[in-house]
C-alpha cells in the first residue's frame, strides 16, 4: 500500500507543473490576460519623454519598472521600432510603452501618449 501511495504522490508532483504551464498558456492566449486589476496592460510601462532624436530614431525615456525585461526604474535611451511613432509625442509627454531586448539593443515596439 505504501508503494501505491508513493506512486500516486510522485505522479501528482510530476503533473503539477504541467497543469501550471497549461494555465499560463491559456491565460496568455486571452487578450486581457496581461491586464492588471486597474485595467492597464501589464506589458506596458509608464514613462516620460525626456529627449527625442528624430534623426537616429531614438527616444530618451524616464521610466518605471519594465517587468518583461526585469529592469528597474531609470532614465535611458531606446531605439524606436518605427520612426513615425516619434510624431505622436513631444518632450515632457507622459507615455505608456512596450520595449524588448533585441540582442542587447532596447527597442520600443509600441508607444501610447497618455491623455
Amino acid at each position: 500500500m505504501k508503494i501505491i501511495h508513493g506512486f500516486i504522490t510522485a505522479a501528482a508532483i510530476a503533473v503539477s507543473p504541467l497543469a501550471s504551464q497549461a494555465q499560463t498558456q491559456a491565460a496568455l492566449a486571452k487578450p486581457d490576460a496581461m491586464k492588471t486589476e486597474s485595467g492597464k496592460d501589464a506589458s506596458m510601462t509608464d514613462g516620460e519623454v525626456r529627449r527625442i532624436d528624430t534623426d537616429t530614431g531614438k527616444l530618451t525615456i524616464k521610466h518605471g519598472e519594465i517587468k518583461n525585461l526585469a529592469m528597474p526604474p531609470m532614465t535611458m535611451v531606446f531605439q524606436i521600432k518605427d520612426k513615425a511613432m516619434l510624431d505622436s509625442v513631444k518632450t515632457g509627454d507622459k507615455i505608456r510603452f512596450k520595449a524588448i531586448d533585441d540582442g542587447g539593443k532596447m527597442i520600443v515596439t509600441e508607444l501610447q501618449p497618455m491623455r
